[in-house]
């Protein structure tokens, strides 16, 4: 019985699944498109301490950690925050943003990496 019962609802959540990508497809373009920012993590410092992104528009963060030891983006405003490995990178993907400045910082380096996201 708990068999059948379990064949079941994965029939239904495959079916739910494969109509819910039919209705509302991911466009792969969307994310091509989405303006990418670099930022660099060194030392405790950041590389540049200011970034710059247009308002209003879904962007991605590219973030490297050259540093000897791990570093961790955090922005509490936007609540994102993601901790790097020394020599590995990532990406934060950004809603888009009302112009204004967004604070971030290294929660390992708190006192020398502090950084700002302008939007414009």
């Amino acid at each position: 019985m708990m068999k059948t019962l379990l064949a079941f609802l994965f029939c239904v959540c495959s079916v739910a699944f494969a109509t819910a990508l039919v209705l509302f497809p991911v466009d792969a373009r969307a994310a091509d498109d989405m303006p990418t920012i670099k930022l660099l993590m060194k030392q405790g410092r950041l590389y540049p301490a200011t970034l710059e992104v247009p308002a209003n528009t879904r962007f991605r963060l590219e973030i490297h950690n050259e540093g000897p030891g791990a570093a961790e983006f955090e922005s509490l405003e936007l609540r994102k925050e993601t901790v790097l490995a020394p020599g590995v990178t990532r990406t934060l993907v950004f809603h888009p943003l009302k112009p204004g400045s967004y604070s971030f910082f290294d929660d390992f380096h708190a006192e020398t990496a502090q950084g700002r996201i302008v939007a414009k």
